[in-house]
């Protein structure tokens, strides 16, 4: 695959399927890409959705359950993926993001033995997985991506973050995590990410403070402080979890001493270290 005018082409030069979505915006930041599921039932009747001027949604890219990629907004324009949404305190990601989307029927609930689409389909019990959403607290039953769908999103997102310099991978429950539980527990964010950014999938994510920075006993201010805090500006820590907008981190020592402070730090004054290994 290559980019040519911020469109997607084969290596040959022909140009991968573009419906044109009247759903988008201005010129877009390069930041972020969100991945999503459509939640619909085929992947032509999400691109037909999303080229629809009465669903006010779109995005740049959906991609089929066999790996087809069908492009609908340009790589240069913002589209409507992630309504309202923030991350890292900053509001509106998609003025700075890329959206993908993955055709996957989403959130299931059993019947009669088998699992239901909010649509009405049913799927076959090997097609689910059931699992407990991160920002819940009951199972639920979750469509499986399948591996040529999954293959073809790895090899889109890395050519996206080398031709952009993306910074992160985010699900859109990441942005929008009282709204949305897209892409799921049975999406590889971790793996994807890792593959993706080029990471090795179990290299830490190192990142300085920008400022003084508190560190907590949990993901708020209304939990105390640790007592080593504040940590100083260009204090090292490994991200270990993330919640919103708080990162529970582990400070790295200076070599030859230990470390043993972990807690909760925002992670609005936080930038990643390029090449960071503590």
């Amino acid at each position: 695959m290559k980019i040519l005018n911020h469109r997607l082409h084969q290596d040959d030069g022909t140009p991968f399927p573009f419906e044109r979505s009247p759903n988008q915006g201005g010129e877009v930041e390069h930041e972020l890409l969100v991945m999503h599921y459509t939640a619909g039932r085929s992947a032509g009747s999400s691109v037909a959705w999303l080229t629809n001027p009465a669903s006010r949604a779109s995005a740049h890219l959906v991609i089929g359950r066999d790996g087809s990629i069908t492009q609908l907004v340009a790589f240069n324009r913002v589209a409507w993926h992630a309504g309202v949404s923030s991350w890292l305190a900053r509001s509106g990601v998609n003025q700075f993001s890329l959206g993908i989307e993955l055709d996957n029927a989403g959130a299931l609930t059993r019947h009669d033995g088998r699992w239901r689409a909010w649509f009405g389909q049913e799927y076959e019990p090997p097609e689910v997985i059931e699992a407990v959403h991160k920002h819940q607290t009951e199972p639920k039953g979750w469509h499986l991506f399948t591996e040529p769908q999954l293959e073809a999103a790895v090899e889109v997102a890395a050519l996206l973050v080398g031709r952009y310099g993306l910074r992160e991978v985010v699900g859109h429950e990441d942005v929008a995590p009282h709204r949305k539980e897209d892409p799921g527990p049975v999406f590889p964010l971790s793996s994807f990410r890792s593959k993706v950014l080029g990471r090795q999938e179990n290299e830490p994510e190192v990142h300085e403070t920008t400022t003084s920075l508190n560190i907590r006993q949990g993901p708020g201010t209304e939990f105390a402080t640790l007592p080593r805090s504040p940590l100083p500006p260009g204090t090292r820590v490994e991200i270990l979890e993330a919640q919103e907008r708080w990162r529970f981190v582990e400070v790295l020592a200076p070599a030859g001493e230990a470390a043993d402070l972990q807690g909760w730090v925002h992670g609005g004054f936080l930038r990643r270290v390029e090449g960071g290994d503590g």
